[in-house]
């Protein structure tokens, strides 16, 4: 079931600018976990999740991975 969730429920801003997802994160067939930090310009299946920060998500729970289906 797809739900919809804010950026700051996904990932985190680092004190030295670095994205970090919370928890197993897919996102056009690339997954990641907590500890893999990103910077700026940093593509993920064609999505720079940079430019989106603080928007909404849509997701969906699939066995403990949350993959990101679509960004509003």
């Amino acid at each position: 079931m797809e739900q919809r969730i804010n950026f700051y429920q996904i990932f985190r801003i680092n004190a030295d600018g670095s994205i970090e997802p919370l928890r197993i994160v897919r996102i056009g067939g690339v997954q990641m976990a907590p500890g893999v930090k990103f910077g700026r310009g940093v593509s993920f299946g064609g999505i720079d999740l940079s430019q989106f920060i603080g928007r909404d998500f849509s997701v969906e729970d699939q066995q403990g991975v949350l993959v990101i289906k679509g960004i509003f």
